[in-house]
Formats: C-alpha cells, structure tokens, sequence
C-alpha cells in the first residue's frame, strides 16, 4: 500500500472515529450495564422516547422530556454507562448529596426532583427476578437500598433519605437472561417489606476487578 492510500485510510478510520463519538457520545466505550427490571430512570425514560418508533428519542413522560431539555439526548443513548471510573468504594465520599442519580456531568439532569418519573411497580415484601442488563461483563458486588419511609421525592435525594443498610446484596451473579437490549444478569432479591407508594431503589455496582462503580437510580411504585 502507497504512503498516500495509508494516508486517505488512516483519515477514513478518524473520520469515522469521530463520527460515531459525535452520535453516540463518549460514554459508549465505558458503558456496561444497568437495570432493566425494574428499570433504572435512564432506560425508563430511553424506553419511553424509543416508543414513538421514528429511530430518535422523544419521549412523552414531562420528567424525561425535562431531562432532555437540561441535559441532551446523550444520557439516553448510553442509559447502561452512569459510572464513575475511580470510584474504588468511596460512594458517600465522592458523590454530595442531591447527585445520587447522576454523579457526573452527563448524567446530571436525572438528579431532577420530581415526582412523575416513570415507574415500576412492584409489591412490598414479594420475592422478584432483578434483570441487570451486560453490555459489558465485569466481577463485582451489587447492593440495593431502598429510600426510608416519608422522604421526599421533590427535594434532591440524598444519602440520609436512604435506609442504612441494603435490602439485597449479590457478587458475581450469572448472566443467565436476555432482554430486548442484550445478555442480562438476572438473580433473586426480596423486596422491603412495608412500604407503599413512590419509592427510589438506589444500586451500587462496585466492580471487584477495577475501580469503576455504577449507579442506578429505580423508580418504583410499591402497590
């Protein structure tokens, strides 16, 4: 191959680098997964704006439109990427209250407090199949906590609105399910029983072989 053609093709492979961190955002090579039952705020709301079937995202729900409005189209698109690459276990440390739900710049308009967020509902105390999407697989220990009873979805959630300890905990669980985006982990987890009504369930997914953890935010709706 001819100095000149390495040239055009290395300028191809750029151009094309370049395009597709244009329209799918940075965060796709560091995404890895997050809840798809019962789903975390970002695949909620990048549910709701696929469901007009025109290939962009519009969703109808006025919290997810808001979310848009703030903060773009990007957060959506990766909905499986609200990480933190250094975070090594120091969650309270590093993320101030009223960031919970999106500790970094992109994901920050899904810290809104609101109460029209789309939820999932579920039945307080019942036994469920937790299905975590595996975009890309990686060792590591997921805890859930769930908001204590009478916080305040229209203030900023923070760490104290949380119950001190989590409801469930699993490592390492098996990629043994597939959704409608992909191989999913999927295990057994009790819900809290004695609650009603709007709730957040909040995951941590600190990964065991590196310092990245992720974050979810879920949305549910005790029945």
């Amino acid at each position: 191959m001819t100095t000149r053609r390495k040239g055009v093709l290395a300028g191809v492979l750029v151009a094309t680098s370049a395009l597709v961190a244009t329209v799918f955002g940075t965060g796709v090579a560091q995404a890895h997964g997050g809840f798809t039952f019962p789903a975390t705020r970002t695949y909620a709301c990048y549910k709701d704006g696929k469901a007009g079937g025109t290939g962009d995202l519009n969703p109808t729900n006025p919290a997810c439109s808001a979310a848009i409005a703030q903060g773009g189209k990007n957060a959506l698109w990766n909905w499986f990427g609200n990480l933190i690459s250094n975070a090594g276990g120091r969650h309270r440390e590093i993320i101030p209250d009223g960031k919970l739900c999106g500790p970094t710049a992109t994901y920050d308009a899904y810290n809104l407090a609101r109460t029209d967020w789309p939820t999932t509902t579920v039945t307080a105390g019942a036994t469920v199949t937790f299905r975590y999407n595996a975009w890309a697989p990686h060792p590591g220990t997921w805890e859930q906590y769930v908001t204590k009873d009478g916080w305040n979805p229209s203030q900023p959630l923070k760490w104290s609105d949380l119950e001190s300890v989590p409801f469930d905990k699993v490592t390492n669980p098996p990629i043994n399910g597939s959704g409608p985006d992909g191989a999913e982990y999927t295990w057994q987890a009790k819900l809290p029983s004695g609650k009603s009504g709007r709730h957040i369930i909040y995951s941590i997914w600190q990964r065991s072989d590196s310092p990245e953890a992720f974050y979810n935010c879920v949305d549910v709706n005790f029945g």
